[in-house]
C-alpha cells in the first residue's frame, strides 16, 4: 500500500494572546499543508517551543522526508528564528529556504548591511543609537528607528521618523523593547519596491516587481510600510497602502537595475528556495536595498504569493517549487 511522504511543517506556537502578525502563520500553514496534500505529500504541523528537546523527540520519531520551515520566533522574539533550523540541521532533516547561518545574517538588519556595503551593494546609511547621539550631526536626518532582529514591520510606526535629535531621544523614550536591539537607518523619502524571487529548475527566477504605493498621505505623516499598514485594515495607513505591478516605459532601466541587485543579493546570501529584496528609490532613481527577507510571508494575502499570481504561477506550483530548491532532495 502506498504511503505518502511525510512533510512536517514547523512553525512557531500562537494562542490567543498572540499578535496579528504571529497569527499570520496558522494561515501560512494551512495553505502550505492544502498544497502539499495536492502533491501527493503527507503534511504534519509542528508548533516549535523553547522547549527543543521535546521538539527534537518529535521530529525523530516522524522521521520526515524534509521539513517546510515557516518558524519565525519564539516568545514574540525574532531573534530565535534560527532555532528551528538549527533543530533541523541537528538531526540532518533537510528542509526548505535558506540555511541556519543565512537565516541569522538576513534576520539581523546589521549583518544584512553590512555585507550588502562589504559586496559593493547599494543600501542606506545606517549607524548605532550610541553613535547618532554622540555625534547627530555625524549623520543625515530625517533617519528610521528600526528594531534589529524583528520582522512585518514590528517596532515600526509614523513615530519611527525622527526629524531632528529632539525627536529621536523622544523615540528612545517611547520604545518598549532594548535599545541594544535597534539601529538608525537614513530615510529614503522615495518609491518602494518589494522584488520577490522564486528558485526554478533553471535557477532563481524574478517575479513582477510589486511597487508600494502611498496614496494621498498627508505631508506630516511618513510615506512608510509601518505595523497599521500591515496589520490594523481599518487604519488610515492600511486603507491608502496599495500593491501595484503596472510600469511605465520610464521605469525599464529602474526595473533592470533591481532585478540584477536582487539576483546578486541572493547569491550573496546564499539564498534557496523564496526570498523577497525590499527597495527604496532615491529621487537620482538610485535602488537601494532597504532589507532582504529570507523565507519571506506566504500567506495567501501576502505580496510573494501575489508576485507569483501576477507571473501566473500558483500555490501549488509555487509550494513544488521551493520543495525542488531543498538541499539534498530528489524530487
Amino acid at each position: 500500500m502506498y504511503t505518502p511522504k511525510t512533510v512536517v511543517i514547523v512553525h512557531n506556537s500562537v494562542d490567543n494572546s498572540s499578535s496579528p502578525d504571529e497569527l499570520d502563520v496558522l494561515a501560512q500553514v494551512d495553505a502550505v499543508s492544502n498544497a502539499l496534500d495536492s502533491l501527493d505529500f503527507l503534511p504534519v504541523p509542528l508548533a516549535v517551543t523553547l522547549n527543543l528537546e521535546e521538539t527534537a523527540s518529535r521530529l525523530k520519531e516522524l522521521n520526515p522526508y524534509c521539513a517546510f520551515n515557516l518558524f519565525e520566533s519564539v516568545e514574540s522574539t525574532g531573534r530565535f528564528i534560527t532555532f528551528a533550523p538549527a533543530v533541523l540541521d541537528h538531526l540532518r532533516i533537510p528542509y526548505t529556504g535558506a540555511g541556519t547561518s543565512e537565516i541569522f545574517v538576513t534576520t539581523s538588519k546589521v549583518l544584512t548591511k553590512e555585507r550588502l556595503m562589504h559586496m559593493g551593494l547599494p543600501t542606506p546609511r545606517w549607524t548605532t543609537i550610541d553613535n547618532i547621539l554622540k555625534e547627530p550631526e555625524a549623520f543625515p536626518f530625517p533617519c528610521i528607528v528600526k528594531p534589529i532582529f524583528e520582522d512585518a514591520s514590528v517596532g515600526l510606526d509614523s513615530d519611527s521618523v525622527c526629524h531632528d535629535l529632539t525627536t529621536l531621544k523622544q523615540r528612545m523614550n517611547e520604545y518598549s523593547g532594548n535599545i541594544d536591539e535597534l539601529f538608525v537607518e537614513e530615510f529614503v523619502d522615495g518609491r518602494e519596491f518589494n522584488i520577490s524571487i522564486l528558485a526554478s529548475p533553471q535557477g532563481p527566477e524574478v517575479m513582477p516587481h510589486a511597487e508600494i504605493q502611498f496614496l494621498n498621505f498627508p505631508k506630516e505623516l511618513p510615506r512608510m510600510v509601518g505595523y497599521r499598514a500591515k496589520w490594523d485594515e481599518q487604519s488610515f495607513e492600511a486603507q491608502h497602502t496599495v500593491r501595484r505591478f503596472q510600469k511605465t516605459e520610464k521605469d525599464k532601466a529602474l526595473v533592470s537595475a533591481m532585478t540584477e541587485i536582487s539576483l546578486d543579493c541572493w547569491q550573496t546570501f546564499n539564498l534557496r528556495g523564496y526570498a523577497r529584496v525590499d527597495f527604496r528609490v532615491r529621487a537620482n532613481g538610485q535602488p537601494e536595498v532597504l532589507e532582504i527577507n529570507a523565507n519571506p510571508c506566504i500567506s495567501p494575502d501576502s505580496g510573494f504569493v501575489a508576485a507569483c499570481n501576477e507571473a501566473k504561477i500558483g500555490y501549488v506550483e509555487m509550494v513544488q517549487r521551493i520543495l525542488m530548491d531543498v538541499r539534498g532532495l530528489n524530487m
